[in-house]
């Protein structure tokens, strides 16, 4: 290593900034969060610190740097645009042996700044010596994936147990491992998803427990969004690399649920039309089964779990039976296939609201609130409604809608697989006989249509893999 990894307290403790541009402001910036008592040189200083001197939140010192400057300051960053007077900085601050950094200057440096992942009080930090701040930057980026924000929540529930696990646990190796299976477990969810007083049950639960591992586990109930991997949230991502079991839907596409744990258990309980490889009834009891197993259960889903998902019906069953579980909102189909066929779903002159509909009801049927769907400057999305578009078109134009109103269906949108046809609700119909798309398709009505072919700036890549095909069926995955 090129220099020691180390944190240092500067609570309430005096740190000198020289400069006043916008390096300074972010040198500040982060001091002041530390809780550094900031002593700024710089004869000019842009608004932002200005307001701050202004406040008395820093101490500013209207002139250029002198030799004595440094007094008592316990750590010295030099952010001039000048070598010359940075390297002045740099000489004396090392001679008095206390900390300096020389902006964009590592040779003149004898601390690093790194990038900074804050989850207070968990922070990490990473550095490349001064070689490269853009790619720690990129790094962190990274980083910042893979630890949630709730991680600073978790610490502090974590110090708030030390004295009670100490005393439960002689060995330090036993307290380690009861520290490994609480903070990798669903004490660690109950925290992420905002449940501290769940949190602090569940601790105390397992320190009365012979076998702290032998507890109930969690279902995650987790949106795939519309087939691009890419538009997973970070959550969703996070968890689907935890659970043991994995309940997926046909909609799910195949690159989502590879990104799922490789040892984890796959259970395929989509549902087609008239063909449903489980009912919901038993996914929901069985969603249930699993977690009193223990096990952490990810339940994913295409698009959004509580829009036309059915999620409200599994988690009611879940509560029911007092089975933790968390939900993960996904990009619905609407949203995600809208914007990768370049339709807004509202306009200022075209559309003032938006309404999604489902294009068929539990018993096959389509009986919807024709009136309302028919009024003008709305857009109208219809999920599975391929089947019954003839009948969608004709209800419409019936209650008001023009003939000529614009219209689009979508096929298997953000993947590679889709595609876009435009036209009118007269002229869906026929559209669908000449060019039979395939689910699923999502129909959107509306005169945002007529802004497609100008706004469509998403094009499916012929040579990719992505793409929201027949998921591997039992007995089939390798």
């Amino acid at each position: 290593m090129d220099f020691l990894p180390i944190y240092l307290d500067v609570k309430q403790r005096p740190c000198l900034v020289v400069g006043g541009g916008a390096v300074a402001v972010r040198k500040v910036a982060l001091l002041r969060r530390s809780g550094a008592r900031v002593r700024l040189i710089s004869p000019e200083l842009g608004a932002e610190l200005q307001a701050l001197a202004a406040s008395g939140e820093i101490e500013h010192i209207p002139r250029t740097y002198a030799a004595g400057d440094i007094g008592d300051a316990l750590l010295v960053i030099a952010a001039t645009d000048d070598a010359a007077v940075n390297q002045a900085i740099s000489t004396e601050a090392q001679s008095l042996r206390i900390p300096v950094n020389a902006v964009d200057q590592p040779e003149l440096c004898s601390f690093i700044v790194p990038s900074i992942i804050d989850r207070s009080p968990v922070v990490a930090a990473v550095s490349t010596g001064g070689a490269s701040p853009v790619l720690a930057r990129l790094i962190r980026s990274r980083l910042e994936s893979l630890i949630p924000a709730g991680y600073g929540r978790l610490a502090d529930l974590a110090n708030r147990f030390r004295d009670k696990v100490k005393a439960r646990f002689g060995s330090g190796e036993e307290r380690r491992r009861f520290w490994e299976k609480v903070l990798e477990g669903a004490v660690a969810e109950r925290v992420f998803s905002g449940h501290m007083e769940e949190a602090e049950a569940i601790m105390d639960k397992a320190l009365a427990m012979d076998d702290p591992a032998a507890q109930c586990g969690e279902v995650y109930l987790v949106g795939g969004g519309p087939g691009d991997p890419d538009l997973l949230t970070f959550r969703a991502l996070r968890l689907m690399q935890k659970a043991d079991v994995v309940v997926y839907d046909r909609l799910v596409a195949k690159p989502v649920l590879e990104m799922t744990r490789k040892d984890a258990e796959r259970i395929y309980v989509g549902k087609e039309r008239n063909n449903h490889a489980m009912r919901q009834e038993e996914i929901n009891q069985l969603l249930a089964n699993l977690a009193k197993q223990g096990k952490k259960v990810l339940r994913l889903k295409g698009g959004d779990p509580f829009i036309f998902g059915r999620g409200g019906e599994e988690i009611d069953t879940l509560a029911k039976e007092k089975i933790p579980f968390q939900v993960v909102p996904g990009i619905t189909a609407a949203a995600g296939c809208a914007s990768y066929a370049g339709i807004p779903l509202t306009h200022r002159d075209y559309a003032q609201s938006v309404t999604f509909v489902t294009g068929h009801l539990k018993d096959g049927s389509i009986d919807l609130n024709w009136l309302q769907l028919a009024q003008p400057h709305q857009t109208v999305v219809f999920y599975m409604g391929l089947q019954g578009l003839p009948l969608i078109a004709r209800q419409l134009i019936a209650h008001g809608r023009s003939a000529d109103t614009p219209a689009a269906l979508v096929q298997q949108g953000t993947t590679h697989m889709q595609r876009v046809f435009t036209g009118t609700l007269a002229s869906l119909p026929g559209i669908i006989e000449r060019e039979q798309p395939k689910p699923p398709t999502l129909i959107i009505v509306g005169e945002v249509v007529e802004l497609q072919e100008k706004l469509s700036w998403y094009k499916a890549p012929s040579d990719s893999s992505q793409g929201a095909t027949t998921p591997v069926q039992p007995g089939t995955e390798a």
